[in-house]
């Protein structure tokens, strides 16, 4: 009896597992880009992603291949300073989204 009740629970788990990561699914994709600091340099980062896109020695030239992406995807760019906090942002959304 005790094994049935695990198998049981075990389904249940799987269903819930299952039904909430389809949920997640129906989520819009943001390609907001982050401009950060990186090892000795400067990165391009798109928002939720733990990856870097580009890595860049200064961040002048992390900051245009954001634009050239926020541009293309319809999304922002978010500059952070040396420590981290966002500094900036720059929006590139069409006024009907």
């Amino acid at each position: 009896m005790p094994s049935e009740k695990s198998i049981l629970r075990t389904i249940i788990e799987l269903l819930e597992v299952f039904f909430n990561s389809s949920r997640s699914l129906n989520r819009t994709r943001t390609w907001h880009q982050h401009v950060v600091p990186y090892e000795d340099g400067w990165a391009v980062r798109r928002e939720g992603n733990k990856r870097i896109t580009s890595k860049h020695r200064k961040q002048s030239t992390a900051l245009e291949k954001a634009k050239r992406l926020a541009r293309k995807y319809n999304a922002d760019v978010i500059i952070h300073r040396e420590n981290g906090e966002i500094r900036d942002r720059i929006q590139y959304r069409d006024s009907k989204s």
